[in-house]
């Protein structure tokens, strides 16, 4: 083969080059390990983590990151993604268009907290490794992140679930029981109770509490995920509850079903009519 042949050849092949999958005619690794040595040995899980981050999960650690897909995994046909996905089913395409739908409205506003707090965690932390104790570090940082963003906090408060969300017990427990075991440093759940405390004594006593977005943003930070990977984390767990909600609907054979029932009409604002 001319040394132009080898030029061009290379060129095609670095193309699209990638870290993460060899494969070749029978063979398939990920990440230097092949397929069939991580068929049975990792839970989905830890397959996820292992593709998109690139190392293998301690098994306290899988637990962790597991139970960030469990816990956001649905919110009901009140969350604009899964109501979209039933609106979608019902105009007779296919469950991969319900959820492409779907999953193209999680940003900042429906899906994107979770990113946001994790940035919150981390500026708070900043502080505190510049030399603050954590509770000014926790101060200063809020501070720092309501002049740039706003008096909204990501990670905190919820319109249906007062005055606590039952999902975030339940994950910072697991945080601190992987903290005892040293799998984590339990520095970003002291850094995300603080806050909540800091929000408490500002408002006089009366509590935000840590909503789910919080609280996995607590294990993200704890794992060390880059924010915007949380978002990414997000989508993954929500598209399950999305393709739950667009097959439903495709069960029940309803055509064109809007947002709201049909014998309700939107109240219209605009010029009256003068004929």
């Amino acid at each position: 083969m001319s040394e132009d042949n080898m030029k061009t050849n290379n060129e095609v092949s670095d193309w699209w080059s990638t870290d993460i999958i060899e494969m070749a005619p029978g063979v398939i690794r990920f990440r230097g390990q092949p397929i069939q040595d991580l068929i049975g040995k990792f839970s989905f899980a830890q397959m996820i983590w292992y593709m998109v981050i690139g190392d293998e999960l301690s098994p306290v650690r899988a637990r962790l990151f597991e139970a960030t897909l469990v816990a956001p995994v649905d919110h009901g046909p009140q969350a604009p993604s899964i109501a979209i996905s039933r609106m979608a089913s019902t105009c007779g395409i296919g469950l991969n268009n319900a959820m492409a739908s779907a999953i193209n409205v999680l940003g900042d506003a429906h899906g994107g907290a979770g990113e946001q707090c994790v940035e919150l965690f981390e500026l708070v932390n900043s502080k505190r490794e510049g030399g603050l104790p954590l509770e000014k570090a926790t101060r200063v940082g809020l501070d720092e992140y309501i002049a740039e963003h706003g008096k909204y906090l990501p990670g905190y408060g919820h319109r249906f679930h007062k005055p606590v969300d039952p999902r975030t017990p339940v994950l910072l427990g697991l945080v601190d029981e992987a903290a005892k075991e040293g799998a984590v440093s339990g520095e970003y759940a002291a850094i995300g109770r603080q806050i909540e405390k800091e929000l408490a004594d500002r408002r006089d006593g009366r509590p935000i509490p840590m909503n789910v977005d919080g609280s996995t943003a607590v294990i993200y930070a704890e794992l060390g995920v880059p924010a915007p990977l949380a978002r990414g984390f997000f989508c993954l767990t929500r598209s399950v509850g999305i393709l739950a909600h667009a097959w439903e609907q495709s069960q029940q054979s309803t055509r064109n079903k809007g947002p709201i029932p049909r014998d309700y009409l939107p109240t219209y604002t605009g010029k009256k009519y003068e004929g």
